[in-house]
C-alpha cells in the first residue's frame, strides 16, 4: 500500500520499506494496492497540488500488461480519450500518448505473479497521462476491451524508475527533485 499506515494487519505498507523516515514525509500520487512502480515521497506540501491537478499537465508514464493484443483502433481510442466511470459520474479522459510495445519490458518479477491464461495472449502498452483519476489506466484499458493484468508507473515528468527494484529508495536534493518534476 502506498501509505504508511496499515488498514488491516496483513497489509505491507511504506513503513515496512522506509525505516527512519521523518513523520512529516508523505507519498505524492498514490498507487493502488495492485499497482507498482515509481512513488514520490516528500515533506513539501506545495508539490502535491501542482503535480496532481490536471490543469498543470504533469506527465506520468505507465507500462500496462493487458489481456489480449490491442488493436490499432483501441490504441487510437486511448489516445483521444475514453469515457470512464468515477464514483457516481462519468469522465472523458484527456488525450493520452499510447503505444503498443513490440516486446515485454525488462523488470523485476511481480509478487504475487499475475494470473496467466495459456489460451489468451497478453501484450504491453505504454501510456503517458496528464491526469490521475482513481484507477484511470485500468478503467481506460478495460473500456477499449483489454483488461490490465499488471500496471507499473515508470516515470513522473523526468523522474524515472530506471533500474530501481521494489523497495529501493533514492534520496534527492530538493532543487534536483523540483527540476526533474518541472516545478522550477
Amino acid at each position: 500500500m502506498s501509505q504508511f499506515t496499515k488498514e488491516i494487519p496483513s497489509h505491507i505498507t511504506l513503513a515496512d520499506f522506509c525505516k527512519g523516515i521523518p513523520k512529516d514525509v508523505f507519498p505524492i500520487g498514490r498507487l493502488d494496492k495492485d499497482s507498482e512502480g515509481l512513488l514520490l515521497l516528500t515533506n513539501n506540501k506545495s508539490i502535491n497540488h501542482r503535480l496532481l491537478d490536471p490543469k498543470f499537465k504533469h506527465s506520468r508514464t505507465y507500462l500496462a500488461q493487458v489481456e489480449g493484443i490491442p488493436t490499432k483502433e483501441a490504441i487510437q481510442n486511448l489516445e483521444k480519450g475514453v469515457e470512464i466511470k468515477l464514483k457516481k459520474s462519468t469522465h472523458t479522459t484527456l488525450p493520452t500518448k499510447a503505444k503498443l510495445l513490440d516486446s515485454q519490458p525488462i523488470m523485476a518479477e511481480r509478487v504475487p505473479p499475475i494470473r496467466v491464461r495459456k489460451t489468451v495472449p497478453d501484450a504491453w502498452i505504454e501510456l503517458t497521462l496528464v491526469e490521475g483519476k482513481n484507477r484511470q489506466v485500468r478503467k481506460m484499458c478495460s473500456k477499449v476491451g483489454f483488461p490490465v493484468l499488471r500496471l507499473v508507473r515508470i516515470s513522473i515528468e523526468d523522474l524515472t524508475l530506471g533500474k530501481m527494484l521494489p523497495g529501493d529508495l533514492v534520496e534527492m536534493e530538493e532543487n534536483e527533485f523540483m527540476k526533474a518534476l518541472k516545478l522550477r
